[in-house]
């Protein structure tokens, strides 16, 4: 039995619970852009990376905009979400008012007008992929908590605090998850 009564679906939100040792999802918050019987594919939205996007891809306009990892799989590609919508032909609205992906050529134009702020766009460098049924064995294994969440909490740039912020929200019960040790040996 899963531990969340929120079931997963595009636009949700995937909490790691602090158990889960892992490299990539360790205490990650993933938003799930895609989910059905072929797959599931997220973006995990607390892995802030040195580099900003303007300094991974070259020729690309001066934007502050901070570059996030999105997972382990396809990790030479770039993906994002956004909030312009119908402004970036070829989006797909994951959640009302929050878009994924979208033609390229349009943000860099965007951009280059000061039509776009940082924080309209997260940038994020690979994805996170389940292989059909694996993330619904790993929910039944308790590795993550499902819930909802908003666009302002997912568009925020990276808080110190972010997983503790949803694993506190997922329900009270997990809230003493919070202050759980990353490792609890060293206690």
């Amino acid at each position: 039995m899963a531990i969340s009564k929120t079931k997963p679906a595009r636009g949700k939100i995937l909490v790691s619970v602090p158990f889960l040792n892992d490299h990539f999802f360790g205490r990650s918050v993933v938003l799930l852009t895609e989910y059905n019987d072929e797959g599931t594919v997220g973006l995990i939205l607390n892995k802030p990376l040195e580099t900003k996007i303007n300094e991974a891809i070259s020729d690309f306009p001066e934007f502050n905009a901070t570059l996030y990892l999105g997972g382990p799989v396809d990790n030479q590609s770039l993906f994002y979400l956004h909030t312009m919508g119908e402004l970036i032909p070829e989006s797909v609205e994951i959640m009302d008012g929050l878009y994924w992906g979208g033609n390229f050529e349009a943000i860099r134009l965007l951009i280059e007008n000061k039509q776009i702020e940082p924080k309209d766009i997260k940038f994020f460098v690979g994805y996170s992929g389940w292989e059909e049924k694996q993330l619904d064995r790993e929910l039944s294994e308790k590795s993550w908590v499902v819930q909802k969440s908003s666009i302002k909490n997912i568009m925020l740039d990276q808080l110190e605090d972010y997983w503790k912020y949803f694993i506190k929200k997922a329900d009270r019960k997990f809230s003493v998850w919070a202050d759980f040790p990353v490792n609890p040996s060293l206690n």
